[in-house]
Order: C-alpha cells, then structure tokens, then sequence
C-alpha cells in the first residue's frame, strides 16, 4: 500500500495555500480600506514630494508652479491607482460630502477616513526619510515650523511645511477658514460635475485627469493664503508624522492652533460644495 503519510514539500504548499486564502480573504474583505489608504500614499508621496524637492532645492529644482503641477498629478495617479478598489475617495472631505448627497454607507466612513490618514502619514514619513540628508543641510538638523512674526533667519530654514500646511503671515483664523472653506466646495462641485454621468462633456475615462486639472486650478488661484489643503487627510496625517519625526507640539500650536482649520473647513466645504452642485448644475433623479 501506498505511503499516505504527507511530505514536506505537500506540508509547505498546503500552507502557503492557506495562507494565500487568507490573504485574499483579507483583500476582498478590506479591498476598499486598502484602496483609499494605497491611492492616499500615492497621493501624498507625490505631493510632499514636489514640495520637498523645490523647498530643499531653494528653488533650483522646482518653483510654485511646479509644486501645483506636482499636486495636479499626484491627484490623477492616486485616483488612477485607487478608483476601481474604492471609489478613490482620498479625502475625508469627499467621504463626508458622499454620505451627505450620494448615498454612501456611513458606516464605512471612519473606515475610509482612517485608511485616508494612515496613507497620508505613511507617505509623509517615507518622504521624510528620502529627504532627510537634504532637511539636515538645509536646517542644519534644527526642525523648524512656520510661525507668524518669524525673525527671517528662522523662516528661511522652516521645513514642517515641506507635510503640512501653514498660512501666510497675513492672515486671520477666519480668514483662512474662509479659505479652505471656499476652494473645498469649489473642489467638490467640480467632481460632482465630472462624476455625473448625464454631463457629456466629462468623459469618465478621464475623470482622474479633470479632478487633477481642477486641483490644480484650486491651487493657481487660491492657494497662496493657506496652501489649499482642500483635505484633512493631506493634511492632519503629514502634520502627525512631521511631530512624531521631531518637529515638536509647534506644528499644532502655531499660527494661534491653526491646525484644526484644515480638518473642519475642508469638511464643511465639501458638504457646501455638493449643495451648490445641486442648486446649479443637477437637476433629476440622484446619480451615486
């Protein structure tokens, strides 16, 4: 009679079967989870990117355009990388304004936000690394945060703002709420209107390129009193991972606390936003 005793060899492939069923048990679980945090990493390695190479570079390596031009893409691919996982949200800020006019499950948006975060801070931390020979020549190892009054010697080396984002000296809490406020609901008007299938003019194939295009208009624009962070996720992850990488408790403080900004304003700006999509541009049954 023939050996039925197993063998190494049948031991070792049977449990890489069931691991493999494991793990595709896991991705088609959190497929979505996974998608929003993948096409959010994307995103933001992209975008803190440029923005660290034209800081770092003082300007030898890119300049104002560049870092919209480099946002504008980094959108694009995030969506291209994430929108048939998840929908490519990326953005709290689009997550919110979805479960308010379209339908989207509430239940799954602390999941989607959290994955949001998660990718942002990951890519904010690997954007560090890459760059952290380049931050210490440029500060000379002192991690500095943008602060309003700033002696110029102090500002010149400010790198915190290479993740997060920090308004011109200029302007008031309220003004800058104004402004996030503002370019946000702009942004999801925008993408409400690429995404509606009735508008002909909006191919879907290139959908992830027209919200590009629209970010970068956003920024063009309106981006040089706060950064346009248009996200909390962009924003509130790079800001977490500039703190844990040694920026200190002056990336929440600074600017009188302006950190909560971006994270309200944007929210609020895109429930704004889906409003004034349906008071000028949709008229019928909803479209999700």
């Amino acid at each position: 009679m023939a050996d039925s005793k197993p063998t190494a060899a049948s031991l070792e492939q049977g449990s890489l079967k069931v691991k493999g069923n494991a793990l595709t048990r896991f991705q088609q679980q959190y497929r979505e989870y996974l998608g929003e945090f993948f096409g959010t990493f994307v995103m933001l390695l992209f975008g803190d990117g440029v923005v660290a190479q034209t800081v770092l570079s003082n300007g030898s390596a890119g300049d104002h355009l560049s870092i919209h031009i480099g946002w504008c893409l980094a959108v694009v691919f995030g969506i291209y990388v994430s929108g048939h996982q998840s929908g490519a949200h990326l953005n709290p800020s689009v997550t919110v304004s979805l479960a308010v006019h379209q339908g989207f499950p509430w239940r799954k948006v602390p999941g989607y936000i959290l994955a949001q975060m998660l990718g942002a801070f990951l890519a904010a931390i690997v954007v560090f690394l890459n760059y952290y020979s380049a931050i210490d020549a440029f500060d000379g190892g002192v991690r500095t945060v943008p602060q309003r009054n700033a002696p110029k010697e102090v500002s010149s080396i400010a790198t915190a703002g290479i993740f997060a984002t920090y308004p011109a000296a200029y302007m008031t809490t309220v003004g800058a709420f104004f402004s996030e406020f503002i370019a946000t609901s702009i942004l999801l008007a925008g993408i409400y209107a690429v995404g509606d299938a009735r508008n002909s003019v909006a191919p879907k194939t290139y959908g992830p390129i027209a919200v590009g295009l629209l970010v970068l208009s956003i920024g063009v624009a309106l981006g040089v009193e706060t950064g346009y962070a248009l996200n909390p996720a962009r924003d509130f992850g790079p800001r977490l991972a500039s703190f844990v990488c040694g920026y200190g408790a002056d990336v929440f403080t600074a600017f009188e606390g302006y950190f909560w900004i971006p994270i309200v304003a944007p929210v609020l700006g895109g429930v704004f936003g889906g409003y004034l999509f349906k008071a000028f541009c949709f008229f019928g049954e909803a479209d999700n």
